[in-house]
């Protein structure tokens, strides 16, 4: 019984690690197979017209970054596009556990309306340090310098742009409508 309860345990184990090792960094990137570059991009379908998604993303980018004027590159409303250039920062925990910066990641966003539906992509992240270096380079764990923490870099990065994601797919839903208060 404790053999069957041992070789149980041990299976439980294996498949849990495996688990979590397919879900972590370079497992959830999508890098763009013709320019082998970092790219998110999606199409959303949502009820809107071309105005209204666009009004909806300024109110948005209004409310997600703190300096909404200088993120924004494009504001074009008769095109539909925005175009954007911003950064976020990335961490390090050093052996007691305490968090420092580890550096800035700087990223370029379009968003795209048509009626019935927008396109954001997020693109072109480098690291920014004495020179710009391209973030794909943490892929390669072929890489002579290739350090075991670009794994945690990779983990920061999907996540602020899977955040960023949905934080835009929530700000471009149709808002309710406002009973007007009738006195």
């Amino acid at each position: 019984m404790k053999r069957r309860f041992f070789f149980l345990s041990v299976l439980i184990n294996f498949i849990l690690d495996v688990s979590a090792f397919s879900q972590s960094g370079t497992a959830r990137i999508p890098v763009d197979e013709e320019t082998g570059l970092i790219v998110y991009r999606d199409v959303v379908n949502e009820e809107g017209t071309k105005d209204q998604f666009f009004n909806r993303a300024i109110g948005w980018i209004n409310e997600f970054y703190p300096n909404p004027v200088d993120v924004t590159k494009t504001r074009d409303p008769e095109t539909g596009i925005i175009k954007g250039l911003h950064r976020f920062k990335i961490q390090d925990t050093d052996p007691e556990g305490n968090m420092m910066d580890a550096g800035i990641v700087q990223y370029e966003f379009d968003l795209e309306f048509k009626a019935g539906r927008y396109r954001y992509t997020i693109r072109d992240f480098v690291l920014k340090d004495q020179s710009k270096i391209p973030v794909e380079k943490w892929l390669d764990k072929k890489d002579p310098q290739y350090n075991p923490v670009w794994e945690n870099y990779l983990d920061q990065l999907n996540d602020f742009s899977r955040d960023w994601i949905e934080s835009l797919k929530e700000g471009m839903k149709p808002k309710g409508k406002i009973k007007d208060d009738q006195w």
